[in-house]
């Protein structure tokens, strides 16, 4: 089976799951063909594994003129009607206004490069994660395929994260995806009840729930690290965006230190909201107490993990965050919020602690829970380990990706054996 993988950006630093999932897949025997529509900047090559990525990734823009031309001239007078047909679709497609179809002709554009390359490679599948542009794209290349080679049958899927396309479910279209999607895989029970919101119950089938996992070998502490500060550290790892609520842990900290306990806190990660965190920090009287690094690549987070004595995740919107599993398979404590499928992930009091999304004060009470008794700490942590080994780990996860691959890609009977899937 060959398979490619079409992410917006790969690889990325927030995406290393795509990485990890496209590696397993190939120890599998399957061949891949990763492609993305933006070339990726050189800031998101942390890890020896990126820079492999980087160097065998098809990046479709910055477009290479004579490919891009070469393409539509060809598709244009070779197959007119199919030229025309997909381009009317995502017309049809546009969000409402100038500017969504406007957006759309691009996203034609970059369609029939990715047609025109996957039609060159062999390619008849192509798999996205998360529902925005390379979804787009997508759609739109089978569709394009499909009309101008009707012996062969060209198909997509997705896998569905969320939880940003669900703010705005017309903007992304997901309707429309889901219906043109040969199937879907959703990370969560909770993201595939959203899609069940927004399809027929005839179409329920197509949705299947696989976990996006974490490769458990990577992720195994083998003797606790003392931290450098005397204090307690609480971790975060993430983009540093409002939406991550690093601002309600920065206000738990600020409670904290009003309790008499005194802790230090890491931001690991980037973003544009950083320097508005860094200034709230300031008012509350922390700065001292907080430190923000930066990206960390996958080679040195380990270390991360295992110096820390909680990890924290505030979010206020989240799919099943990488990061978390990632800091239960150190058996690093860990407290979040009660919001999407992060529940499917945490059990309350027994792999860690959640707490409502924007209260500061429920979060410094967990914090102080777990900072002031270590036995609770490792209980917390063996039970959270025992569950990434069951549920989140990439070699099962991946297994049952390769499995459903398998099923919902043979060639069936009466069609073209030549068709072989591909995910992009």
């Amino acid at each position: 089976m060959r398979l490619a993988y079409l992410c917006g950006q790969y690889p990325a630093v927030s995406h290393t799951f795509v990485l990890r999932e496209v590696e397993a897949l190939r120890r599998l025997g399957v061949k891949i063909d990763t492609f993305s529509i933006r070339r990726a900047s050189t800031n998101h090559l942390l890890a020896d594994a990126d820079h492999v990525a980087f160097q065998t990734t098809f990046a479709i823009l910055p477009p290479r003129l004579r490919q891009l031309l070469g393409a539509h001239l060809r598709l244009a007078v070779g197959a007119p009607r199919a030229y025309l047909r997909t381009l009317a679709l995502a017309l049809r497609l546009a969000p409402p206004g100038l500017r969504g179809h406007i957006w759309q002709v691009f996203y034609f554009g970059e369609a029939v490069v990715l047609w025109d390359e996957c039609r060159r490679r062999g390619i008849r599948h192509i798999h996205v994660h998360l529902a925005n542009v390379a979804a787009d794209v997508a759609l739109l290349a089978t569709e394009l395929g499909s009309a101008v080679a009707h012996a062969e049958r060209w198909s997509w899927s997705f896998t569905m994260h969320g939880p940003t396309e669900f703010f705005d479910v017309g903007h992304f279209r997901l309707a429309e995806k889901l219906r043109h999607a040969r199937f879907v895989v959703c990370i969560s029970d909770f993201t595939r009840s959203q899609l069940m919101s927004l399809c027929d119950p005839e179409a329920w089938d197509k949705l299947h729930v696989i976990h996006v996992g974490i490769p458990i070998k990577q992720f195994t502490n083998h003797g606790k690290e003392a931290s450098s500060s005397a204090d307690p550290t609480i971790l975060f790892i993430g983009r540093q965006v409002p939406e991550k609520g690093q601002g309600v842990l920065l206000e738990a900290v600020a409670l904290l230190a009003e309790r008499g306990l005194s802790v230090d806190v890491t931001f690991a990660g980037e973003g544009a909201a950083r320097p508005d965190f860094e200034r709230l920090a300031e008012r509350l009287g922390i700065a001292s107490r907080t430190s923000f690094p930066g990206a960390v690549g996958q080679d040195d987070i380990c270390a991360l993990y295992a110096s820390a004595s909680v990890f924290c995740l505030p979010s206020f919107a989240e799919g099943v965050p990488a990061v978390l599993m990632e800091a239960m398979a150190m058996e690093t404590p860990v407290v979040s919020t009660r919001i999407t499928g992060v529940p499917e992930l945490i059990e309350d009091g027994h792999t860690g602690l959640l707490v409502a999304p924007g209260r500061a004060d429920q979060l410094a009470d967990a914090l102080e829970r777990l900072l002031t008794d270590p036995a609770l700490c490792r209980e917390l942590g063996l039970a959270a380990r025992e569950k990434i080994l069951r549920e989140f780990n990439t070699e099962s996860s991946v297994g049952q990706l390769h499995a459903l691959f398998l099923r919902e890609l043979a060639p069936k009977s009466g069609r073209s054996s030549q068709v072989e899937p591909v995910l992009l």
